[in-house]
């Protein structure tokens, strides 16, 4: 089967062309990432093959429906990016990749952890300039340290789990109970407004729906504990950042680790180094001494990419053999969807 992938960059294409020995579909790249101008360059593709910051709205679906296209095969677990509602109208099924590795995203949450708590991120910088002055270097232990689990999918629940291993308290909460969660250690599950209040770090692990979208809002900053840890590695869109940049400000939020931002289709994935960023938001939460950011990295680990691209050319093939698939988001995932993986 044809296939237009898009959003490729040199590792897509290791990865995809490794896995598609199995299928033999017949891949054509294209770097850009889809939105309503480059969808004409999938005319004549049955499949379309996307990824995070993929923009396939109504305009974009449209085309893509007219040109030939019935199936979106998502290399990601979320699919808040899609318009289902459109998608389904136009007889264009999606398929997503729900469990590529839970232990890439959840460690990377607690690196982010370690590395706001002992400042390794000024550490390296002092050293390299032969500064090994520990002023300012000051952190805490996280034993004892009580850690809000918000989501506890496969994702969540290997971050419990780690954080367990440091011997932290765990608060849960999620919409649909894991019993698994409540059996490690003295782990329990609250109701979001305890966990916010009572967690000294809070880390975010559901899906963006409407139903979550600013979760994190200035309300639920404002019942935190002074100087709480924020950590989100699953989609930019959980947290108000205006309301976290206020949160900052006013000493609710002492520290902020962010692999995803709200707006980061505008910058993630690409070398903007030599431009001028426009977003102001983004520019001033680079400013502060207590943030850290990475780039939606936390997915990016051999295993992962692996059996991101694995998953998603059974998927192709499924829908070219007509079969089946787990891996299809059908419409009413929109309104009761559980806490992904």
């Amino acid at each position: 089967m044809r296939v237009a992938v898009f959003s490729t960059k040199s590792y897509d294409r290791q990865f995809l062309d490794a896995a598609n020995a199995d299928h033999a579909h017949d891949l054509v790249y294209f770097e850009p990432k889809l939105d309503r101008t480059t969808a004409p360059l999938a005319e004549g593709f049955p499949a379309v093959c996307l990824f995070i910051n993929d923009a396939p709205d109504v305009a974009a679906l449209e085309i893509l429906a007219s040109g030939g296209t019935r199936l979106l095969a998502l290399r990601s677990a979320g699919f808040n990016h899609v318009d289902l509602k459109a998608a389904a109208r136009l007889g264009i099924r999606v398929m997503r990749v729900p469990a590529y590795s839970p232990y890439a995203v959840a460690e990377h949450a607690v690196a982010l952890i370690l590395m706001l708590n002992r400042k390794l991120y000024r550490a390296y910088n002092r050293v390299r300039d032969d500064n090994f002055s520990l002023e300012g270097l000051l952190g805490f232990d996280l034993h004892g340290r009580t850690v809000g689990v918000v989501g506890t999918g496969k994702i969540g629940m290997v971050f419990a789990q780690i954080m367990h291993g440091f011997g932290c308290q765990l608060l849960g909460y999620d919409a649909y109970p894991n019993p698994q969660f409540e059996e490690i250690g003295a782990a329990r599950y609250v109701q979001l407004p305890e966990l916010i209040e009572n967690a000294d770090i809070i880390s975010l692990h559901c899906p963006l729906l409407p139903a979550t979208y600013h979760l994190i809002d200035a309300e639920a900053i404002d019942h935190m504990k002074p100087n709480t840890m924020l950590i989100n590695t699953s989609r930019g869109g959980l947290i108000d950042t205006k309301a976290a940049i206020a949160g900052i400000k006013s000493g609710k939020i002492g520290y902020l680790g962010l692999d995803v931002y709200e707006q980061e289709e505008n910058l993630f994935f690409e070398d903007l180094s030599d431009t001028v960023i426009q977003d102001d938001d983004y520019q001033l939460l680079q400013s502060f001494p207590n943030v850290v950011l990475t780039a939606h990295q936390a997915f990016f680990t051999r295993d992962a990419l692996k059996n991101i691209a694995e998953t998603t050319l059974k998927n192709i093939t499924d829908f070219e053999q007509a079969r089946p698939s787990p891996n299809e988001v059908k419409l009413q995932e929109i309104v009761v969807a559980k806490t992904p993986s």
